[in-house]
């Protein structure tokens, strides 16, 4: 799986419940043909991310297709939510 560009918006806490910080990324990837995961539409990922005292985490995640907003009922691979995670703490505002 390969990252290839992003969207990222911060979302607020109106209520003032949550602790840290909260983030919506829309993250589009690509996958080689031969991956369980491959569609030929294009696929994005739409991630919660939680930014906490220092520490960060997936809160959540679904993949779509992207030509047709499908939902992949798909789960993704230990070293590929590694690299969101990754990806994400990087590029969190």
């Amino acid at each position: 799986m390969n990252i290839i560009e992003h969207t990222v918006e911060k979302i607020e806490d109106t209520t003032g419940i949550l602790s840290g910080e909260r983030y919506e990324f829309f993250i589009n990837v690509e996958v080689d043909e031969d991956d369980d995961l491959y569609s030929e539409n294009g696929l994005y990922i739409k991630v919660i991310f939680a930014v906490n005292e220092g520490s960060t985490r997936i809160m959540h995640y679904d993949i779509f297709e992207k030509t047709t907003d499908k939902y992949i009922d798909f789960a993704l691979e230990e070293e590929e939510e590694k690299l969101l995670q990754d990806y994400c703490t990087q590029h969190a505002k």
